[in-house]
């Protein structure tokens, strides 16, 4: 049958009930459903429009039967479309007439935004965990690598020397402003529909702060066609999850790189790479490949959400059904790509020989001895043409920087002295770098400093995050 069938003299095509219908991924709403149909029978109960003990019975029956879904003991049938009217026709079979009470003044429209915010709230604060146990992890290893000198690139050509510390601290700024654009999609959805009803509220005296309230929501929404059709907050939480997986792939992609071994700056463990059917001798890092794959499969979710609502006219419209498998799949994704992604990192090891012997080559020192003309009082651009003549001659000899005699240097200026070989010394060349943000240890102290404290906020809001009260 169909559960709403007052209205029709055909029976509901199979193939319609299956195509249309939501249960075989809205299980994992169940909690969320009965916490919003608890909250709006207690209004129900306040304001008298049923009495205080079929709201009392209803959240008894509907807490037995959360408990029973929980357990296994009720099996999700697709007749009955959705989370909702499931959990509906399982009150109504326990409780008789009382149970068909509890949709007085509301709608699946506004149900089923609830729902989904109350969800998403939640998962939002799980992404946030992963993220600061990621920042935690590369900060850690920011602490123990402020002399590990590497160098670091722009076109992926050798640029100037830095540390190791401060190519970690790079990505965590990436994954702090990743906390705060979760943290902006929480606040931007904490607003509560339930009460806005199909699309125009509804004639009954509901308090609408009272059941936000409870629901842990900073208010109810302003406007009811937007209550039940906004599905901002899954567009912007996609697009969230998606600069995130950005993020990811970018380090990924860095990490493959220095695997390799050609560059050999990174040791990958053993527990999160694989190996090869035939060849014996491969280490592959097929996790970080797999996190940089799947950032297409969160872009995908998200170009999908963009176009179903892009032509949608208010208010509801079944299309949106399609919100639910695009922002699960994100949410899933990112999260199994983290669980490996932090357990990869944590078990890296920086190559900090090989990493030095890599600042050796590739005249990165080659802005430092610019400097050094124009602290002796040329001008860069003079300074710079000059340095870019003893790159050359050094490339057709196949010397290095370093190997250059004082005599070679003063044929191209006699500015150049002794002391030209202190400033070109890798771990010179980083230390001078004191400006804000740069590689220099002491900047690195600073910013190590403000990411912990930055962590220590953020680990206490998290512990101190409760959606509500009512169970």
């Amino acid at each position: 049958m169909q559960y709403f069938s007052g209205r029709f003299k055909e029976k509901a095509s199979n193939l319609i009930l299956d195509f249309h219908s939501t249960i075989n991924f809205e299980e994992r709403l169940a909690y969320y459903d009965i916490m919003g149909s608890i909250a709006h029978v207690r209004g129900l109960g306040k304001q008298g429009v049923v009495s205080n003990d079929e709201a009392t019975l209803i959240e008894k029956t509907l807490r037995e039967i959360l408990e029973d879904i929980e357990n296994k003991k009720i099996k999700l049938l697709v007749e009955y479309e959705d989370i909702h009217m499931n959990v509906e026709k399982n009150l109504i079979d326990r409780i008789g007439d009382i149970g068909k009470k509890l949709h007085t003044g509301r709608s699946r429209n506004d149900q089923t935004a609830v729902n989904l915010k109350l969800y998403l709230k939640d998962e939002i604060k799980k992404i946030q965990s992963y993220l600061i146990e990621t920042i935690e992890i590369l900060n850690n290893i920011a602490k123990e690598n402020k002399k590990t000198f590497m160098p670091g690139f722009t076109h992926l050509q050798k640029a100037q020397p830095i540390c190791f510390s401060h190519y970690v601290l790079g990505y965590i700024e990436m994954f702090k402003r990743d906390y705060k654009r979760l943290e902006n999609a929480f606040n931007m959805m904490n607003v509560c529909p339930l009460g806005s009803a199909a699309l125009a509220g509804t004639s009954y005296p509901l308090d609408m702060e009272y059941t936000s309230e409870l629901l842990g929501f900073e208010r109810p929404v302003w406007n009811s066609l937007d209550g039940v059709s906004d599905r901002d907050h899954v567009m912007e939480l996609i697009s969230a999850l998606s600069i995130i997986m950005v993020h990811l792939s970018r380090f990924c992609e860095e990490i493959i790189i220095y695997c390799s071994n050609d560059f050999g700056y990174l040791e990958m463990s053993d527990a999160f790479s694989t190996g090869s059917s035939i060849m014996p001798q491969k280490k592959n890092p097929d996790a970080a490949e797999l996190i940089r794959g799947k950032s297409g499969r969160v872009f995908g979710d998200l170009m999908g959400i963009l176009t179903t609502m892009k032509g949608i006219p208010l208010a509801y419209n079944k299309d949106m059904q399609e919100d639910k498998e695009a922002v699960f799949d994100a949410l899933d994704t990112v999260k199994s790509c983290f669980s490996v992604f932090n357990g990869m990192i944590k078990t890296m090891k920086p190559n900090k020989k090989r990493m030095l012997e890599a600042c050796q080559s590739g005249f990165i020192n080659a802005t430092d001895v610019a400097d050094y003309l124009t602290n002796k009082g040329m001008s860069f651009r003079d300074a710079y043409k000059i340095v870019g003549s003893i790159v050359s001659d050094c490339i057709d000899k196949d010397k290095s920087l370093e190997e250059m005699n004082l005599e070679e240097y003063k044929n191209f200026s006699d500015l150049f002295e002794e002391d030209i070989y202190n400033e070109i010394n890798i771990e010179n060349c980083v230390e001078k770098r004191t400006t804000k943000g740069g590689p220099a240890e002491k900047s690195i102290s600073l910013h190590i400093e403000d990411v912990e404290k930055f962590l220590r906020k953020e680990i206490e809001l998290l512990k101190n995050y409760k959606l509500n009260d009512i169970f």
